[in-house]
């Protein structure tokens, strides 16, 4: 999509995804579950990419869930959760930060624009995701935690996370002023249900038709201009 042909009004508040849209974790998280098939299995299941794609966005007893059911694993989704859990604590703790995100997060944050997390992530897995990048996270005014947080009754693409989080802003924005940033098709879904905008930025293997309801669709957080959402220009700094 061009620039010419965005559909958008200024916004005053931005709410961030983070799993592969402020670090790079999806494909550790394709990585952890073909860790735990090749424990499991033999010859071992492989984790395709179609299967993976319908988990972004999804908290962890969910992804279990369907991993477990998708693949005929010999184990319950409990023991699958706990066997990825501990893969991930040795993967995840290395996790990089997405192109153009940091530059991003800093602007906003230092032009005083209210700005936070939104993920499906655990307590747990949060601090093993974000443990080399502290400095970065203090900059949002706050973080809810799906798979942690007793108010998130429904994950995405339920609106539910997105409503919470535009909630615990200090001046409560009308939904129709916050601008989501997302990565998957189900997390573009959840914004779009709670009246929001949203920049979408999916992995080059999705197809665009999965996220064809976002405001815009990027390549990465690098190609976002502020000032199409009202928001202060790069330029200005």
């Amino acid at each position: 999509m061009s620039r010419s042909s965005y559909k958008y009004h200024p916004v005053t508040h931005c709410i961030f995804d983070m799993d592969g849209l402020i670090l790079d974790t999806e494909k550790l998280a394709f990585q952890v579950t073909q860790n735990v098939f090749n424990k499991l299995t033999n010859p071992p299941k492989i984790h395709t990419w179609e299967n993976k794609e319908s988990l972004l966005g999804l908290q962890s007893d969910d992804v279990a869930k369907k991993i477990v059911k998708i693949y005929d694993l010999p184990i319950s989704w409990q023991t699958y959760k706990e066997m990825a859990r501990l893969e991930a604590r040795i993967l995840m703790e290395n996790c990089s930060i997405c192109e153009g995100a940091d530059r991003l997060i800093y602007h906003l944050y230092s032009h005083n624009i209210p700005i936070c997390v939104a993920t499906s992530s655990s307590k747990e897995s949060f601090a093993i995701k974000s443990k080399n990048h502290k400095e970065l996270f203090q900059m949002f005014n706050h973080i809810v935690l799906g798979a942690s947080d007793p108010e998130v009754k429904n994950g995405k693409p339920s609106s539910d996370i997105f409503e919470i989080a535009a909630r615990r802003f200090e001046d409560v924005p009308n939904f129709e002023n916050c601008l989501v940033f997302e990565d998957s098709p189900s997390g573009v879904q959840a914004a779009i249900s709670a009246g929001m905008q949203v920049v979408a930025i999916p992995d080059h293997r999705t197809c665009k038709s999965k996220v064809k309801n976002a405001s815009v669709i990027l390549q990465s957080l690098n190609n976002f201009y502020p000032e199409d959402f009202g928001l202060p220009p790069y330029y200005e700094e």
